[in-house]
Formats: C-alpha cells, sequence, structure tokens
C-alpha cells in the first residue's frame, strides 16, 4: 500500500522525483511512482489516480515542466491533497510550470513548492500523513528531524562566528 503516488509528466522528469523519493525511503513511508503525461495521455492519468486511491494513497505528488498542467489534471480527478511540483524545463527554466501549477480555479486546490522544489514536496507529503489518524510517530519523526536541522544550524553558525571573531582579532 502506497501512502503517497508520484506522478511524473515524462521520465526526464526523473533526476528531480528522486529527491522526494530519497526523503521517503529515509522515513520508511511507502510510495509509488508513475509515469503519466496529461496531454499526451490523459486516460492513463485517471487510471493511474483511481488505481492508487484504491491501493491507500492518500497525497498525490505530481511533478511536470514547461507549461505542462499534470498537478491540475490529478487534482481535477480526486479530492485528495495534490502536492505540485514544477519542474525546471524548456525554454522558460520552469517559470511556466510554476505559473501554470499555482493558478488553479477555485475549488481545485494544488498546494505548489518551488520549481525543482522535489525535498519540499516530500517534507509536505510527510507533514499531510502525520495528521492522520496512525501519523504520532511521523509526526515525532518529523519534530526530532527538524531538531536535527536546528542543531546543524547552530554548529554551523557558531563555528562560523567563530571564524569571524578569530579573523577580527588577528585584524584588530
Amino acid at each position: 500500500m502506497a501512502l503517497v503516488t508520484v506522478i511524473a509528466g515524462s521520465a526526464s522528469d526523473r533526476p528531480v522525483v528522486d529527491q522526494a523519493l530519497e526523503i521517503f525511503r529515509k522515513f520508511r513511508i511507502p510510495y509509488e511512482l508513475k509515469v503519466a503525461s496529461a496531454h499526451r495521455d490523459p486516460e492513463r492519468v485517471v487510471k493511474v489516480i483511481k488505481d492508487a486511491e484504491e491501493n491507500g494513497t492518500r497525497v498525490f505528488i505530481a511533478a511536470a515542466g514547461m507549461a505542462a498542467h499534470l498537478a491540475g489534471a490529478v487534482a481535477a480527478n480526486t479530492v485528495r491533497p495534490v502536492i505540485g511540483l514544477p519542474v525546471g524545463s524548456g525554454p522558460l527554466k520552469g517559470q511556466d510550470a510554476l505559473l501554470s501549477t499555482v493558478m488553479m480555479p477555485p475549488g481545485i486546490p494544488v498546494a505548489t513548492v518551488a520549481v525543482d522544489g522535489a525535498k519540499n514536496a516530500a517534507w509536505l507529503a510527510l507533514q499531510i500523513l502525520a495528521l492522520l489518524p496512525d501519523g504520532a510517530k511521523l509526526q515525532k519523526d518529523l519534530e526530532d528531524e527538524r531538531e536535527k536541522m536546528r542543531s546543524r544550524l547552530c554548529e554551523t553558525e557558531d563555528s562560523w562566528c567563530a571564524d569571524l571573531e578569530s579573523q577580527n582579532s588577528v585584524a584588530g
């Protein structure tokens, strides 16, 4: 049973999508990855969504570049949360994908992360899953990971400040 289904608009989106999959593996979240194009094979997109729902998917991530609007097509066919992941490709380097993902009509929302923001797409999916009745352990794991992030930042900042202080004392 995959809790998250990641749908990529084409195989070329894989390097970006892999960053999200790495986070799901770290947290032992079952996921599935599918390739389906909203424009080249819209019937397959609908089938992937329906199969995923039947198999327990709680959150979708839709990754696509250029002006392809995979996230909107997914959101139009489910009431489960959809996270749009614009992929930086084409002449506009993902700006078109970002705008087409953000500009959804009322009632068909898509949460959207930055261009190539696969890691944040995964983090958002995890936060949504942590709200489920059996999500207490995941909630704790996310809190622990945030604390590790804070600690690493403080260590980096302490080291950086110490370097500045030693440079200032030598210069002064």
